[in-house]
């Protein structure tokens, strides 16, 4: 007898499952990419932009896939990627194995995103879904912790553990998905009606209209851009930037992975306090209460970014990092309802899939930039002009908040 499971529980699932995962994988990552592979600035944002690259390429193609035929089964391709990419990166320490692995797991990542948000806004409602996101990253912060502490356990003594067991994971959590989650809600092309190329190039330029004849959409997708050119050079270099300046404390008896995941460890706490603050207060069916907070959070992170790297205390530093990490985790179930707001089933996929691509090129074009600042002058350099890089979004906030009146 078949068992039904409730979509917003799977949900729920997927979110605590992958965020465990995810986070035992990258605590020990960046430590792997700098230590064991032995990757320079430059190298690792390359990193990072062939990530994107492969996000852009395949992202919205992804997307309507999941329109066309099966949200269930784009999710569960796509964490099946992802454990494979990891897999590669995990055995292999070196610059051109990492590099394919990126590749990998990017089209892996384009697999679920958009796809799983489409999925659950059919099954639960638009509204119900919109409540659920930020109820689902609270929830995936707690299974992160978990995850930290793995990661500590798991790769105390070699770095690439976490890794291989992250992406073991990430594949047997689309084996459990195969067999558990419902997909009720969504009606896909009938097969006598699919014509492979033209059906998505239909369904690509009806998402194209979606978003041109919503003006703010089109602003928020910009904000989008801007959060992408930022993000690449701090996510790659912050680890290195604080191995190469400070000492590390010796009650972590010399290992990187403790002490960054305690940094993680405690971020993700605070975050959990202030997101549930948020989920109270946030009226998340308002697209302007939506947008002050987010103009709020992009002016902290901004901020935080050029803090981070001046500061010549790493307990300075560390606490910056920690005000940069807890705004991020409010940024993006914010800004995933932003997008979300009033949009139609049949393009949502896409939709949402699109505003995934234009954070991809941002990062695409920011990445390589700031890793040229890193080579040239220095990694404080690069990561002071990431934070300027962000600055601009905040221009376009006030104009989404002022178009969401109109």
């Amino acid at each position: 007898m078949k068992r039904n499971f409730k979509p917003a529980s799977i949900y729920l699932f997927i979110e605590i499952a992958s965020s465990m995962l995810f986070q035992m994988i990258f605590v020990a990552s960046s430590l792997y990419q700098v230590t064991t592979a032995g990757l320079s600035p430059l190298q690792l944002v390359l990193i990072g932009t062939t990530l994107e690259a492969a996000v852009f390429i395949f992202e919205v193609p992804t997307g309507i896939i999941a329109d066309i035929h099966s949200r269930k089964l784009s999710v569960i391709i796509g964490y099946f990627l992802m454990g494979t990419g990891f897999l590669v990166e995990g055995f292999f320490p070196a610059f051109w194995p990492i590099l394919f692995a990126q590749i990998i797991w990017g089209l892996g990542f384009t697999f679920t995103s958009g796809a799983s948000e489409a999925w659950i806004s059919d099954e639960i409602g638009e509204e119900e879904a919109n409540r659920l996101f930020l109820r689902a990253t609270r929830a995936g912060l707690y299974a992160s912790l978990a995850g930290m502490g793995s990661a500590v356990l798991i790769g105390g003594k070699i770095n690439a553990l976490p890794i291989r067991w992250g992406g073991a994971g990430l594949i047997m959590l689309g084996f459990i998905l195969l067999f558990t989650m419902p997909e009720s809600g969504f009606r896909p092309t009938p097969r006598e009606d699919r014509s492979s190329w033209e059906q998505m190039s239909q369904t690509f330029n009806e998402g194209i209209a979606a978003v041109r004849s919503r003006p703010h959409l089109i602003t928020v997708l910009g904000i989008g851009l801007f959060y992408g050119l930022y993000s690449e050079g701090f996510d790659r270099l912050w680890v290195k930037h604080i191995i190469d300046t400070f000492e590390l404390p010796v009650i972590f008896a010399g290992s990187q992975v403790a002490f960054f995941s305690a940094i993680k460890a405690a971020s993700t706490i605070a975050a959990i306090f202030v997101l549930r603050s948020v989920e109270k207060r946030l009226n998340t069916s308002d697209p302007r209460a939506i947008g002050h907070a987010m103009f709020l959070v992009t002016g902290a992170i901004s901020a935080g970014l050029v803090g981070f790297v001046i500061s010549p205390v790493l307990g300075v530093a560390v606490l910056a990092y920690m005000l940069i990490a807890v705004l991020r985790t409010i940024s993006a179930p914010l800004y995933r309802s932003w997008v979300n707001q009033k949009l139609d089933s049949g393009t949502r996929a896409t939709v949402l899939s699109m505003s995934s691509q234009v954070d991809a090129v941002g990062q695409i074009c920011g990445g390589p930039g700031v890793g040229l600042v890193a080579r040239m002058v220095s990694v404080v350099a690069a990561i002071v002009t990431s934070g300027l890089l962000l600055s601009p979004a905040l221009i376009l906030i006030r104009r989404a908040n002022t178009q969401f009146k109109e």
